[in-house]
């Protein structure tokens, strides 16, 4: 997939989120306040009007309050505009009159487009001014303050919406209010608290929606616009200019119609509005108690203007009439028959209110009105463009309605991670479902992310006949660890305390919040296939860090009849991952790298586990890892095309560096191993889920719930397809087990021959997701092959996305230059690149001295050469036979990281009779390249790599014991280390290293002998 199209998912992607961007363009960020000396002193000390307006803003979750900069004249004012951008110009009264009329003279006189506006000081000054003809020639607006500092904010708010209200109806079809109102007094007192209720109303909506924080952030600007009218002509007009947007109408009684008072031109307005428009909204406003009848008479609400409970019958209003409440469904008499809190109710109810509810509401609006005050622009634009008579029946148009909302609902959360919503668990795969606020960590990001590409690109349709989707997931944000922490008192405990068996158990004997239980439970009765719960750090899988294995992963049956007991594993699991943080392990990483084990905060991913139930084991038929980067090509492979690792069952063996079939997906018919090698090396036994415990003790570790078997305890229609089978006598390999003799898992089937388009698959998600990261990286996979349903294709499932590099030095050999005798070792494939040359300690087992059987105690020789050289402050070079980090203690040394963390330089060699493939997709293996440690492979037996053993016995031994060697050397050793080359060298003395590296980068295949 070109970067071009992975540009254009992206802008997809985010094109919910642009509609809300786009909205409120204008917004008052400088604001200039012309006043007295004394008003702009006394405003402005100590930041008091600052304050205060910073404090309405943040009491209504608004962002960007405005900064407020003083003058005192029309002078100073002319100057500092001229000197800086103002988005709006407030004057104060309690300059004289003339003053006040030549400021705004004379501002808009040179900045017509600005808005001015006058604030009086109290009611008193209205007295003397005609404000139509005295002020409004050179006010925007005029408005009074009575000491209430939601004034400015209602200023502030009325200059944006007058600003933005032409636009923003066009692009979004945001509604108008429209208040009518010619008191400047009133509209003074009564905007704050329109726009504080709205702001208010709108927020609470937002918030019970689910939806990012981002985003939620950005609904609140679709929240309506209040236009201001003084006079019935003026009310007439911008209800025709703004009709199609009109979500109410707010009306005084007494103004002017045809340029004289009018006792009753609300009256009249409302009646005219409500021939034009019978289900418009009307609130009329009056300090007569009487009008109230009227209002009754006329279809419209009251309101008494001098009510001291003036917000909260706004508030009812507002929740009754104008959708910000529960959508009320209704017959034709205006009867309720049920009501919508949330969307997913309102989709619900649609499915079983009467036929003639639905056309009730699809009449008169009603549902655009509802779904537009939550900000569903789309839809609501869709369903107000909608009429009943364009449906031949009622049915008709609630299918319509139905369909049309489950699509959107498919669209909004295609690929995107969503807030917890019991109604959305298990009915799509198409969405995460998020059930704690916070971070979500490395992990999940990199799943989400490929989620989000899948249903969003065309990576879906490249590759045929399968299936690329992830498993159900679930996530729990790091708002719940932090909680965790902070709720049970853990702080200080994790400082102090070592021992990791004691952290274990005060975590499992402490707490998680009752929310994320409640939540749990609900997930829980809805599913009931087994679960993986694993970690996701802030700082695990990023570019830098990789912490692979570094934290636990649990694998839960699900399958116990008591759902408390199922609750209680799940629980037990999170609070171990939570724990694992602490361990022995992740502190020495932490230390390693220069962190602070504190900084780490804890995500936790809740996935299904790929697979098929056969007898008391459930299991995958193929797990795997794929690499975009190939560290030890062969043949006429390169590095770029990547390398693939099978196993059958889970995918424990891939990532703990056992046994498992290694391939290349762009050439997946070319035979890395002869089928003589492949017969010894094949895999043996597999993992798998035991789903026969009755009881789960999770404090034994991640191996509690699993078992490691023999491949001939697989089902024999697994191994049909990933098998074949050894024959004696004609000395070959024959695709399938039919046959008799030793089956070899090399999945022919699936890569060969391709009844399962497994290769390409995997070198299509590889391709995408390099070019998306920028980086080579890793993916963990598992295929379901078994079809459920008759005609449904394979599965490929993605469990895991990383990054394989970090950015490092650049070196450049020569391989010209090399003399041989001035090396300890040459190694034709490894990892890492640049230059070290602080190593004089080398930590090694001379191959006289390797019992392949021992390797366990030899793990633990490492172990304390390393904490030895750890206290010294001093790197080294760590030598030893076949895989290091491997679980199969019979492929190599089975060392965790942590047992090698001081480490610089590692290498593996091989054996006459021990040789092992070179160490890939471990997460000891992904450790190291992360933390750019060098990693060679000198395999002796074949190829081009070789080791000065003479040498190395020739030099000065600090320590021996019974495997293992400590030398330390008179001089530094020169590393060096050009991965793109595949060249590895180590000198003996650092000042020859010096001499082969070319000053030019060249491109050519280089040959090292």
């Amino acid at each position: 997939m070109p970067n071009q199209e992975l540009m254009q998912v992206f802008k997809k992607y985010k094109s919910d989120s642009e509609i809300f961007h786009d909205l409120m363009r204008f917004k008052v960020r400088e604001l200039l306040l012309v006043a007295t000396i004394f008003d702009a002193y006394a405003l402005e000390q100590d930041g008091m009007l600052a304050e205060k307006i910073f404090g309405e803003y943040f009491h209504l979750n608004l962002t960007s309050a405005p900064r407020i900069t003083s003058v005192t004249s029309c002078g100073e004012a002319l100057e500092m505009l001229s000197k800086r951008q103002f988005h709006m110009v407030v004057v104060l009264s309690r300059l004289s009159k003339i003053d006040m009329i030549r400021i705004g003279e004379k501002v808009k006189d040179k900045y017509p487009d600005l808005p001015v506006l006058l604030l009086l000081n109290d009611n008193t000054d209205l007295e003397g001014f005609d404000a139509k003809n005295d002020l409004c020639r050179f006010y925007n607006q005029v408005f009074v303050w009575n000491g209430n500092s939601e004034i400015f904010l209602a200023m502030i708010k009325y200059v944006e919406d007058q600003q933005n209200a032409d636009r923003d109806t066009q692009i979004a079809q945001v509604r108008i209010i429209l208040l009518v109102e010619d008191s400047i007094r009133y509209y003074s007192r009564y905007l704050p608290h329109l726009y504080s209720e709205l702001i208010r109303q709108t927020s609470k909506l937002v918030e019970e929606e689910m939806q990012e924080e981002t985003k939620k952030v950005l609904k609140i600007r679709c929240r309506p616009k209040i236009i201001l009218a003084t006079d019935y002509e003026e009310a007439m007009r911008l209800f025709e200019y703004y009709r199609d947007f009109l979500l109410c109408v707010i009306t005084d009684v007494k103004y002017n119609k045809d340029g004289v008072l009018d006792d009753e031109a609300g009256i009249k307005l409302s009646r005219r509005l409500k021939e034009l428009q019978p289900d418009m909204p009307i609130l009329l406003q009056s300090s007569e108690p009487d009008i109230e009848a009227v209002a009754n008479r006329i279809g419209a609400s009251f309101i008494h203007k001098d009510s001291q409970f003036l917000s909260k019958r706004l508030s009812k209003f507002f929740y009754r009439n104008l959708g910000f409440g529960d959508f009320v469904f209704r017959n034709a008499r205006g009867e309720e028959i049920t009501r919508a809190r949330t969307m997913a109710d309102f989709r619900n109810c649609l499915r079983i209110v009467p036929s003639e509810s639905i056309e009730y509401h699809a009449s008169r609006n009603h549902f655009s009105t509802w779904l537009l005050a939550r900000g569903e622009v789309q839809t609501a634009k869709v369903v107000s463009r909608i009429h009943v008579t364009e449906f031949d029946r009622v049915e008709a148009l609630r299918d319509f309605l139905i369909n049309m909302g489950n699509w959107v609902f498919r669209m909004k959360t295609r690929g995107k991670v969503i807030s917890f919503d019991k109604s959305f668990i298990g009915e799509t795969r198409h969405h995460i479902s998020k059930l704690a606020e916070g971070s979500i960590g490395g992990k999940a990001r990199g799943i989400a992310f490929m989620n989000y590409l899948l249903y969003n690109s065309t990576m879906l349709e490249t590759v045929e006949d399968i299936i690329i989707r992830i498993p159900e997931t679930f996530i729990i944000g790091v708002d719940e660890f932090s909680s965790f922490i902070a709720m049970n008192d853990l702080a200080e405990f994790i400082t102090f305390e070592r021992n990791y068996d004691i952290i274990k158990r005060r975590f499992l004997e402490s707490r998680l919040s009752e929310k994320i239980l409640n939540r749990l439970r609900i997930v829980l009765q809805k599913i009931n296939y087994p679960l993986a719960v694993r970690s996701s750090g802030v700082l695990e899988d990023s570019v830098a860090h990789s912490m692979s294995g570094l934290y636990e992963t649990f694998f839960l049956p699900n399958n116990h009849p008591d759902l408390e007991t199922r609750l209680k594993q799940v629980e037990d699991a999170i609070k171990l991952v939570y724990a694992s943080v602490y361990s022995k392990e992740a502190r020495e990483y932490f230390d390693a790298i220069n962190y602070n084990i504190e900084e780490e905060k804890m995500a936790v991913v809740i996935q299904q586990i790929v697979g098929k139930q056969h007898g008391n084991l459930f299991y995958p038929m193929i797990s795997g890892v794929g690499q975009s980067y190939n560290y030890y090509p062969f043949s006429y492979i390169k590095p770029d095309d990547g390398v693939g690792m099978l196993v059958l069952g889970l995918g424990r063996l891939v990532v703990g560096g056992e046994r498992s079939f290694r391939f290349c997906p762009a050439y997946p018919n070319l035979e890395i191993l002869t089928p003589e090698e492949l017969v010894k090396s094949s895999q043996k036994r597999f993992y798998a889920l035991d789903l026969g415990k009755n009881t789960i003790d999770l404090f034994n570790g991640e191996d509690a719930t699993l078992i490691k078997t023999d491949i001939s305890d697989a089902e024999p229609s697994v191994l049909r397809h990933t098998a074949s089978t050894w024959n004696h006598i004609d000395q070959r390999l024959e695709v399938g087990i039919d046959a008799r003799g030793p089956r070899v898992l090399n999945f022919a089937n699936v890569i060969q021959y391709e009844s399962i388009p497994l290769a390409k698959a995997m070198k299509h998600i590889l391709d995408v997701s390099k070019e998306a990261l920028e980086t080579p990286v890793e993916i963990e996979f598992a295929v379901d092959v078994d079809q459920t349903e008759e005609g449904e294709k394979p599965a490929f499932y993605l469990l895991q996305l990383k990054h394989m590099l970090r950015e490092s030095e650049e070196c450049n050999i020569d391989v010209s230059k090399i003399e041989h005798d001035k090396l300890v070792l040459l190694a034709d494939g490894g990892m890492g690149n640049g230059r070290m040359d602080e190593i004089s300690d080398i930590i090694w087992i001379d191959p006289d001295n390797f019992d392949k059987s021992k390797t366990e105690e030899m793990a633990l020789e490492v172990e304390a050469f390393n904490l030895k050289l750890k206290a010294e402050g001093r790197k080294y070079l760590l030598l030893g036979p076949g895989r290091w980090g491997t679980r199969d203690r019979w492929l190599g040394i089975p060392i965790t990281w942590p047992q090698a963390s001081y480490a610089k330089v590692i290498v593996e060699y091989s054996l006459e009779g021990f040789r092992v493939d070179a160490s890939m997709g471990s997460h000891f293996f992904h450790n190291v390249t992360t933390m750019n440690i060098g990693y060679f492979s000198v395999r002796q037996d074949s190829g081009g790599g070789f080791i000065d053993w003479q040498w190395l016995r020739n030099q000065p031994v600090l320590e021996n014991r019974q495997f293992f060697s400590h030398s330390r050397i008179e001089h530094p050793m020169g590393v060096l280390m050009d991965g793109r080359k595949a060249v590895f060298v180590i000198f003996k003395n650092l000042d020859d290293s010096k001499t082969i590296e070319a000053t030019e980068v060249e491109i050519n295949d280089y040959s090292l002998l």
